[in-house]
């Protein structure tokens, strides 16, 4: 049996955005499986079958990583899951051209999280292959072979020579085969769905038309690090977690968490406003966000 989806609360201010905010990953909870399971696969293999060429990307002579990936997430699903819960699809599915598919991408085919492979070279760490079929608004292509200075530079403080690229860069380097790491990160959408690979630009209307935002919800992403102990690649996991706005209206601690947005968002500066695509919307959600105070408190 997969375990129920649980509402997952970053956003209670202990992830506040732009944060690195790492902290140490107990290994049996590695990789997440939920009863959401079987339709983030379903839409994993949709995007195979559709959008291959933006969905994976792999430099040549990163095979053995590949493959220590796969062994390594086929031995933790065994270890600690019932077979239902990561029933694999028909891993015979072929690329578009007809070829196998490669095994970074089987392996992400078996569970939720996207899998990148970072690998260090003379420009610091770059992202060497990855499965990423569900982006929150950047590129799998545009940041293929690129350094992580590079790719994190439309980030505010975090583009090359900040203290912050610094930081990345030295955890990346000191990371230990027998301490993986995780992260929380998260956004406010204006739709559900997973592939989502366009930013937001000004974000105009993204929440719907009117003075109170109404379409919205909450992306988070769970992110973890981890050393490969073969290859001395380090893979970073990207698990997504989608919930509408509307589930804090049911949840006895909504205020507080809705109160904790809220003062998040405020907190932004323009240019961390304008990346989370709130330049134009921020009024409207705030709005949004007070209501639902009103409306358990009231």
């Amino acid at each position: 049996m997969t375990d129920k989806a649980e509402l997952h609360t970053p956003y209670d201010g202990s992830a506040p955005p732009f944060a690195i905010g790492l902290s140490r990953l107990d290994p049996a909870t590695w990789i997440d499986v939920d009863d959401h399971h079987s339709g983030y696969i379903a839409e994993k293999l949709r995007l195979t079958n559709d959008r291959f060429e933006d969905v994976f990307v792999a430099e040549p002579g990163t095979e053995d990583a590949q493959r220590e990936v796969y062994d390594l997430i086929h031995t933790h699903l065994g270890l600690h899951f019932e077979p239902d819960a990561h029933a694999s699809p028909d891993l015979a599915f072929s690329a578009p051209d007809g070829a196998p598919l490669p095994l970074l991408h089987q392996a992400a085919l078996r569970v939720q999280e996207d899998l990148v492979l970072m690998r260090k070279g003379e420009a610091g760490w770059r992202l060497a292959a990855a499965s990423v079929c569900f982006p929150s608004s950047w590129n799998l292509r545009e940041k293929f072979r690129r350094p992580m200075h590079e790719i994190h530079a439309p980030v505010p403080g975090f583009a090359e020579g900040t203290r912050n690229a610094g930081l990345i860069e030295r955890m990346f380097d000191n990371l230990r085969v027998d301490m993986p790491v995780v992260r929380w990160n998260w956004s406010v959408y204006g739709d559900p769905e997973l592939f989502h690979p366009n930013t937001h630009a000004t974000g105009e209307g993204r929440f719907g038309p009117g003075p109170v935002a109404r379409n919205v919800y909450l992306r988070l992403e769970r992110q973890t690090l981890r050393k490969l102990p073969v290859s001395d690649d380090i893979l970073f996991t990207i698990r997504i977690y989608i919930d509408p706005l509307s589930a804090l209206e049911a949840d006895p601690e909504g205020p507080r968490l809705a109160s904790a947005i809220a003062a998040q968002v405020k907190a932004l500066s323009p240019a961390q406003r304008t990346y989370k695509g709130l330049a134009t919307e921020q009024d409207k959600l705030l709005v949004r966000l007070a209501k639902i105070g009103e409306n358990q408190t009231g």
